[in-house]
């Protein structure tokens, strides 16, 4: 599977109910695809982020900073840098609006109805 469909599959798997996301095995796989980057889009490990940035903390800002730029320019490009200083600064409020056009963004991109 190239990264967009291992994206899309991730998606189809958890959905986006934050609460109910193992924050332990999304740790994981960041961890295990930054070992072992699939070249090709950065969409895998952005969406990974993602899920991490949405139920994660400020604990959390070092493994995605790590991440966007520990593996190469495409994917320091794709993971978005607020993720990371929204989780430093604590700023709920705006994490909140993050994580609405986050949702927003991958139920466009695969035309998925899960919540």
């Amino acid at each position: 599977m190239d990264n967009e469909e291992r994206a899309e599959q991730l998606v189809r798997e958890y959905g986006f109910d934050f609460e109910n996301i193992s924050k332990s095995k999304i740790t994981e796989l960041i961890e295990k695809e930054i070992d072992d980057f699939q070249e090709g889009s950065s969409e895998y490990i952005r969406l990974l982020c993602g899920y991490l940035f949405c139920i994660g903390d400020s604990s959390d800002a070092p493994l995605i900073k790590k991440a966007k730029y520990g593996i190469n320019f495409d994917v320091q490009c794709m993971i978005d840098g607020e993720w990371i200083e929204s989780l430093e600064n604590g700023d709920t409020v705006k994490k909140q609006d993050i994580i609405d056009y986050f949702v927003s963004y991958y139920k466009s991109f695969f035309k998925t109805d899960n919540e």
